[in-house]
This record gives C-alpha cells, sequence and structure tokens, in this order.
C-alpha cells in the first residue's frame, strides 16, 4: 500500500509539472503569438528549405492577379439629346439606333455578292481575334515578352491560309492557273507551305522564351490557339456554308439577329424572371417570346428569299464574266413535298377528334424552323459563355467598338456557335452536290488525265443508260 500511494504521490507531481509546463507555454503563446510564429518559421527560412509542391504562392508561379478590368469599359457617348432620359432608354435608344445601321450595312454587303460576304467574314474574324488576343495581353502582362503579339497574328495568317487554301483553289483555281499563273503553286502546295509556316512561327516561339516567364509564356501560347480554334475554324465555317447558297447563310445570322432583338424587345417591357445568372438581365419572359418570334419570321424569311435565284443557287464562278453569278433550276429543296404528321402527335390529337396524318409543304420552311429552333434555344448559350468569360475577368465587353453593343465580339459569339451547326445541319440533310469543285478540280489535271475521266465516264453512263446512243 505504502509503495502504491508512492507512485500516485509521483504520478500526482508528474502531472502538476506538466500541468504548470503547459499553462507556462499557453502564457507565453498569449504573450507574444507573432514573435513564436517567427521563430517557427526562422529554421526553415534559414535552411533555404523550398516551400512543398503546390504550396507555392499564386504571384511567384505567375498566375494573374486581377485587380482592375483589362479593358476599360465603353466611354461615355450619349447624345446632347438623350441626356435627359433615365440610362435605361438611353442605352435602348443607341443600342436600337446602330442595330438599323448595322443592319443596313449588312444588306449593302450581301447586295454586292459572295465575295463581299467574304471579306467581311475575315474582317469581323480578325477584330474578334483582336479582342480576344487584348485581353489575354492585358490579363497576364505581356507587354515585355518578346514578339508574342506579332507571332499571334503570324499564326492567324497562318491558319487562315491553310483553311481557305481549298475553298480558293476549288473556286478560284482556273482563274489562277490561265490569268496568274505564278500563284499557282502557292494553291496546289498550300497544306505544305501552311505547315512549314506554322513550323517557323513555333520555332520562332520556342526561341523567344525566357527563364522568368515560362509559364506566362505557355500560356498566351494556349491562349492564342484556342482565340484560332474559335474565330478560324467558324468563320471558315461559315464561308463553306455560305457557297451552299446564300439563302441558309442569310437565314442563320438573322435568326441569331432576330433572336437577339427579339429577346432584349421582351425582355424590356414584359421581363421580370431572371433566366440565368451569367446575364441577369436576361429573363424567361424574353427567352420565351424571342424563340417564337424568331421561327415565324425566320420561315417567313424563308418563303421570301426562296424565290429568288441570287439566294437560292450556289455561288458559281462565270470564266468569261469574271465574277461569282447565281442561276440554277430550283432543286427539290424549295418544291412542295408531301410529309408524315409524327405518331406522337397523330395520337395526341386523336384524342380530340382530329386525323392528321400528312401535311404538304416547301422543305425549306421545315429546315429554317430548324434554324430558327437552335438560333433560339442553343446559340443563346454562346452569349452566356461569353459573359462567363467576361465576369472571370471583371470587364463589362470585349471592346468599345459599336456603341451600345460593346465589342465585335459581343455581337457574333452567338454566330460562332450558329455557324458549326448550320455546317454540320446542311452536310446532314440537304447534301449539296458541288460539281462545280467537281469540274474546277477535273480542269486543274494534266490532259491525259482528263482524257482518261472521260472515258471512264462515258462508260460509265453507257452502261447505266444515261447517255443516249450517238
Amino acid at each position: 500500500m505504502s509503495e502504491l500511494r508512492h507512485r500516485e504521490g509521483l504520478g500526482g507531481e508528474k502531472a502538476a509539472n506538466e500541468g504548470e509546463n503547459k499553462t507556462a507555454v499557453v502564457a507565453e503563446e498569449k504573450k507574444d503569438p507573432q514573435s513564436s510564429a517567427a521563430e517557427e518559421m526562422k529554421p526553415v527560412a534559414e535552411s533555404g528549405e523550398k516551400p512543398a509542391s503546390g504550396c507555392t504562392p499564386p504571384e511567384e508561379i505567375g498566375h494573374p492577379q486581377i485587380a482592375d478590368p483589362p479593358i476599360a469599359p465603353q466611354k461615355d457617348t450619349v447624345p446632347t439629346i438623350l441626356k435627359g432620359l433615365s440610362p435605361r432608354w438611353q442605352n435602348w435608344f443607341i443600342r436600337g439606333g446602330f442595330s438599323i445601321i448595322m443592319v443596313m450595312a449588312f444588306s449593302l454587303i450581301i447586295y454586292v455578292g459572295p465575295v463581299a460576304l467574304t471579306c467581311l467574314v475575315l474582317l469581323i474574324e480578325m477584330m474578334c481575334f483582336h479582342e480576344i488576343i487584348t485581353i489575354g495581353h492585358a490579363v497576364y502582362r505581356s507587354q515585355d515578352l518578346p514578339w508574342f503579339r506579332t507571332l499571334s497574328w503570324y499564326f492567324l495568317l497562318s491558319a487562315n491560309y491553310f483553311v481557305y487554301g481549298q475553298s480558293m483553289k476549288d473556286y478560284f483555281g482556273i482563274v489562277l492557273h490561265r490569268d496568274l499563273e505564278f500563284l499557282q503553286p502557292f494553291i496546289d502546295y498550300y497544306r505544305f507551305i501552311a505547315f512549314w509556316l506554322y513550323m517557323f512561327g513555333f520555332i520562332m516561339f520556342v526561341l523567344s522564351l525566357r527563364k522568368s516567364q515560362y509559364l506566362v509564356q505557355f500560356t498566351l501560347f494556349g491562349w492564342t490557339h484556342i482565340a484560332l480554334l474559335i474565330v478560324v475554324t467558324q468563320s471558315n465555317l461559315i464561308v463553306q456554308s455560305m457557297f451552299e447558297g446564300l439563302i441558309w447563310f442569310l437565314l442563320s445570322t438573322t435568326a441569331v439577329i432576330c433572336n437577339d432583338i427579339m429577346a432584349y424587345m421582351f425582355g424590356f417591357f414584359f421581363g421580370r424572371t431572371s433566366l440565368i445568372k451569367l446575364s441577369p438581365k436576361k429573363t424567361w419572359e424574353g427567352f420565351i417570346g424571342a424563340c417564337f418570334s424568331t421561327v415565324i419570321f425566320i420561315v417567313f424569311l424563308a418563303s421570301l428569299l426562296k424565290r429568288y435565284e441570287f439566294f437560292i443557287c450556289p455561288p458559281e464562278f462565270n470564266e468569261e464574266r469574271g465574277v461569282f453569278v447565281m442561276e440554277c433550276e430550283p432543286s427539290s429543296t424549295y418544291q412542295p413535298k408531301e410529309f408524315n404528321v409524327p405518331m406522337v402527335v397523330q395520337a395526341a390529337l386523336g384524342q380530340i377528334g382530329i386525323h392528321w396524318e400528312t401535311f404538304t409543304t416547301l422543305p425549306a420552311y421545315l429546315h429554317a424552323a430548324m434554324i430558327g429552333l437552335f438560333a433560339s434555344l442553343v446559340s443563346p448559350f454562346g452569349g452566356f459563355f461569353a459573359s462567363g468569360f467576361k465576369r472571370a475577368f471583371k470587364i463589362k465587353d470585349f471592346g468599345d467598338v459599336i456603341p451600345g453593343h460593346g465589342g465585335i465580339m459581343d455581337r457574333f459569339d452567338c454566330q460562332f456557335l450558329m455557324a458549326s451547326f448550320l455546317y454540320v445541319y446542311l452536310h446532314t440533310f440537304l447534301k449539296s452536290s458541288h460539281y462545280q469543285k467537281l469540274v474546277q478540280q477535273i480542269f486543274q489535271l494534266e490532259a491525259e488525265d482528263q482524257l482518261l475521266v472521260y472515258k471512264q465516264l462515258t462508260d460509265h453512263l453507257n452502261k447505266t443508260g444515261l447517255l443516249p446512243d450517238m
């Protein structure tokens, strides 16, 4: 028992001592916590050890610290006559006025023809690329990086040469071969030449790398290529769709414009319910009202455009006149056709005593309605995507080129999404035959190869009975 008491006494003394030590440590930490933390960090600093992976502060690895918007907001361009109105109505009149001006300018370019439209697409592409690259340069403070802005534009020109080389070969091959023969090698070997142009830019980028700027330079290198993927690819799809017939190009672009205007109008006068947090001004009333308005308007526009060969015929280059002409026999797309009513619709109508199995209309109207639906239901998400991008970098607009609208990219964010859909839709459901392209390619062959094609085609037509007996 005495031994046990002795042990308990030692344990009690030990616990008391530990309690006193803990109390002293807590008192010291309360007395000077900063000096205690400094003492703990001092050995690490003196030893020269680096922080563990993943603990490096953002400013040391080159991540952008966005304190202020990299792009200044639009300047005050409100005319004196509108100064007395509220900002809401000022924006309404400015935006509406410049919308009318842009529509009139667009109509004039359409009247000039496909070459002018192609030049317009290329101009818009370069302006959108400029706005995207400018944001990247401002955010990542790349003003001191050697040759980077120059290389960005160099990559743009190389990419355009690669994607548009085939179009030049298809539509202008004969003219280049006949009148501008010195340019023929640049068309025949455009893929090979474009590849080496890109390789030269790639080598220049590697040679321009700086030891302290690796992360920023590679980030901007990726930024540039994403911008190329967005603007160059989509603009090329727009041009490709344009040569299927101007009607599809006009229906798609007009559908996006109409949807944007009608969403703004319905939202302005009837909007109450917010649609998406990325764009607080977008409302369900504007979204739904714009959907119905766009489909109705696009079908009506198709009924007007189908009457003119200028819009429904694929552009073909006329060698004698030296211009593109739109002359052809209207295809079955513009002829009445009987369609079956979907079984689901038949069953639903049968419940109320209506028996409707078939209907007759122009396929062009159904295609126009599908384009209008995509422009109303899916294309706006291209705008929402752009809104999220701008919020990420704390900017209101991509630029200030168009008063009341922002930059060029602010107006064409939905158009690029529409371009992909239109290209896929046309090549899936219309499958236009480009016999003119084939003819152009045959004319560029050697004389012996042209005779071989002629012989094989003649034999095939004789076997199928399509060629009358001579």
